[in-house]
């Protein structure tokens, strides 16, 4: 989900508004996280503040990276400190430094020696550790985009039956030597790409469009009835695609006239999927020829996000699908965008820990709003401006 084509983050396709207009992503099977670094003890930080942040005599040099150009700037210059508290942070910040990015062991190390007892103690500690950058692109904007993805909760079935009938699959046996493997079209009428998955199948939904939710976003949670009637929730975690492009289904049906470029969000896809018929439905569907398999997962702790590219589990709105070649994967960034529903300010500290295909470039996220129906509200219309700071360790001489 790389972020909800290829994601490598918690979705098949990131960024359900765009990625329903652009490009899909999708999470990929994740290594285990390696241990995070001992703790060491720390003294406590200078006494700085949002309002009074350190500046160090020498300032820090620009970074180039292979999509975006890092221009260092004073905390002071980073709008709307005071609109976050950055102890939410820390959850974020230590599942990230479980796998730290490259130079940052020994901040790591530091912030996983402790929870922040408060708010001041939380931003002394960022501002004596990190250096800010304004992302910019290449050709010197720093103005980008905004989108959201999150993680479906859908009812299913062990075995097929009258309201569960569409089933996922788990990879094929024969997806490593296919390449590509059958469309989604030839899934639906060849009898050997069917013969392939036969037996193959995690569970069954009730709707194609619920089973290209989860493919759009790369995982989710199923709620499925075993054949003894227990209920359980379990995680269905991104384990491949057919190597086919992917096609937005939302492009194709502005193309079709079926929708405005403005409305074409995910509520406006299901919407009109919910109320055309069978044929014009499965021509959309047929429009994109990208299938995405799944792995099942247990889900003991419901509060645990999925995982992301870093390989790290995602937490609610703290966690961001990013470009790698503009933002490694473990860094915190502070944004400044709004929310989709109500054009609130957004303005807070995220961790870098996704990506996918349509999230290319240096001003560019997919933010995590986590699971449920408000998760799905927000994710599905969010296309926002952003402007974003990447904060990162201080050089041994201040800078």
């Amino acid at each position: 989900m790389s972020h909800m084509g290829g994601l490598s983050r918690a979705a098949a396709l990131a960024g359900v508004a765009a990625l329903l207009l652009a490009a899909g992503c999708a999470v990929q099977p994740p290594r285990p996280p390696e241990p995070a670094p001992a703790p060491t003890a720390i003294s406590p930080p200078p006494a700085t503040t949002p309002e009074t942040p350190e500046t160090p005599a020498t300032p820090a040099a620009p970074l180039l990276r292979p999509r975006a150009r890092w221009v260092p700037v004073d905390w002071s210059a980073l709008p709307g400190l005071a609109d976050d508290q950055p102890t939410a942070l820390w959850p974020a910040l230590r599942a990230g430094c479980a796998k730290p990015a490259p130079g940052w062991a020994e901040v790591c190390a530091r912030a996983l020696a402790f929870n922040p007892p408060d708010e001041t103690f939380a931003w002394q500690f960022l501002q004596r550790e990190l250096q800010p950058y304004r992302l910019e692109a290449l050709d010197g904007s720093a103005d980008g985009l905004a989108t959201g993805y999150f993680e479906p909760l859908v009812a299913a079935s062990r075995q097929p039956q009258p309201g569960f009938t569409v089933p996922l699959h788990r990879p094929p046996a024969d997806l490593a030597t296919r390449k590509p493997w059958y469309s989604r079209q030839q899934i639906d009428t060849l009898p050997a790409a069917q013969a392939a998955l036969r037996g193959n199948a995690i569970a069954w939904v009730a709707s194609p469009l619920d089973a290209l939710l989860l493919q759009i976003q790369g995982s989710g949670r199923l709620r499925v009835t075993e054949p003894d009637g227990r209920v359980q929730t379990v995680r269905l975690a991104f384990a491949g695609h057919n190597d086919q492009p992917y096609k937005s289904v939302g492009r194709w049906l502005i193309e079709q006239g079926e929708l405005k470029p403005e409305g074409a969000s995910w509520p406006a896809i299901r919407q009109w999927g919910q109320q055309a018929g069978a044929t014009r439905l499965q021509q959309m569907l047929w429009a994109n020829p990208r299938v995405v398999f799944f792995r099942e997962e247990p889900l003991p702790d419901e509060r645990i996000g999925p995982r992301g590219a870093q390989g790290v589990p995602l937490t609610a709105g703290r966690s961001v699908a990013v470009d790698p070649l503009a933002v490694p994967y473990g860094t915190p960034l502070w944004i400044s965008t709004t929310e989709p529903l109500s054009a609130t300010p957004l303005r807070r500290l995220v961790m870098a820990q996704d990506t996918g295909s349509a999230i290319t470039g240096a001003v560019r996220i997919d933010y995590f709003w986590g699971p449920g129906e408000l998760a799905e509200q927000q994710a599905g219309r969010m296309k926002q401006p952003l402007q974003a700071w990447a904060l990162w360790p201080r050089q041994p001489d201040g800078r």
